[in-house]
């Protein structure tokens, strides 16, 4: 072959590449910035990132926030929290990370050029009433005690009566659908509307049965086409159709959560500490033990939740569990309320992820210690994505 022909098959070969690229979809935030990655975590001299974390005195609060909540865990990592902290104070230049002794190690992403699925939860605040009255028919129950070898009954039964009369409903609200996505975000407040200050639900166990997306549901059945699916597609749907039918849908889904009232309790995740809004995530902790640090590159989104082609740093410490977070998935904690509640339904798209180790750090290098295959802790959220 003479060089002419190679000419035209190299010019040919990088058109073929540049169509490939041009046609993955971006919509989302996925970048294809960094080539094809080969391992989990794969350590870089520094981020190949613009900009410095928006918001340090968050993770800093975070860490205090672990320090005096989970002793155990803070020592573990104090390493890394403090060069994370002297660095950020320095100015948080990614390019100056070494110079505090922290390595960063790139995740690889769910198609391993770097893009890692983000999605968000969040701390809803419902109305009650202590008893059921006018609009506030719909109640939530504490888990019942479970007999020898005895099977809770699933969402459908649970509905149409199975635990009333037996002394475990805590509370009445005005909305099925609102009693529904409280149980997805695993905890909430409840407000009583009685003066007292808000009382916090915390997760309370499960029925056991199997768990299944409404969410999905929707999708198979066309009613909501897959790239628009979000909470609020979900509730819009909802107010589009009766409450019968509302209620049909909700029984697809045969799993049922149980809460318990925590009088002045703060948000807590499965780490037991409290946790600071978009200064903390969820993550698989096979993968992502619970403390770790991460550097983020967050896609931002518009107020109806499409991605503006920006995104923004944080510093974020995995401190939570979910049932749908699995592998190089994210869930950012968004807040409480229904602001948070926004953002979180909004959320399912992409950007990268660095872990950062400081010198000295007890943990090792995170490829090593993700792959123990040990369970994750029980947690008091259990968040759970709407289409998967």
């Amino acid at each position: 072959m003479n060089k002419h022909w190679l000419r035209y098959l190299s010019i040919g070969l990088a058109i073929a590449i540049l169509a490939g690229c041009s046609s993955r979809p971006t919509d989302r935030g996925q970048q294809y910035k960094d080539g094809h990655l080969t391992e989990p975590f794969g350590l870089v001299n520094e981020p190949n990132a613009k900009g410095r974390p928006v918001n340090a005195k968050d993770f800093a609060d975070q860490v205090t926030q672990t320090q005096f909540a989970a002793t155990g865990l803070y020592n573990r990592n104090y390493a890394d929290y403090d060069a994370v902290k002297r660095w950020a104070m320095a100015g948080a230049d990614t390019r100056q990370l070494s110079q505090f002794g922290i390595k960063a190690y790139q995740m690889e992403g769910v198609d391993n050029y770097g893009n890692v699925q983000f999605t968000g939860y969040y701390t809803p605040v419902i109305h009650a009433r202590y008893t059921p009255q006018g609009e506030f028919q719909y109640p939530l129950y504490r888990m019942p005690p479970r007999g020898a070898k005895r099977r809770l009954p699933d969402r459908a039964a649970i509905y149409a009566g199975a635990l009333e009369g037996r002394g475990q409903a805590i509370a009445y609200s005005n909305s099925m659908l609102d009693n529904f996505l409280m149980e997805v975000q695993g905890s909430g407040y409840v407000d009583y509307d009685d003066g007292r200050p808000l009382m916090f639900f915390g997760y309370g166990g499960n029925n056991g049965h199997p768990y299944r997306s409404i969410g999905k549901v929707l999708i198979d059945r066309g009613e909501v086409a897959r790239e628009n699916m979000s909470m609020q597609a979900i509730r819009q749907w909802a107010a589009r159709h009766s409450p019968s039918e509302v209620q049909e849908l909700l029984e697809q889904n045969p799993s049922y959560v149980f809460f318990k009232p925590i009088p002045f309790a703060p948000v807590k995740g499965a780490s037991a500490v409290p946790l600071v809004a978009k200064a903390s995530v969820a993550s698989d902790r096979s993968l992502v033990p619970a403390g770790t640090t991460l550097l983020a590159e967050v896609p931002l989104l518009d107020d109806n939740g499409k991605f503006t082609g920006k995104y923004e740093m944080r510093l974020m410490i995995a401190l939570d569990v979910g049932g749908a977070i699995k592998g190089q998935h994210f869930d950012i904690y968004q807040g409480i309320g229904p602001q948070a509640g926004q953002a979180a339904g909004y959320y399912n798209h992409y950007g990268r992820v660095w872990v950062l180790k400081g010198t000295g750090s007890l943990n090792a290098v995170p490829l090593m210690i993700g792959n123990s295959g040990a369970p994750a802790a029980a947690a008091n959220t259990v968040q759970v994505s709407y289409d998967n």
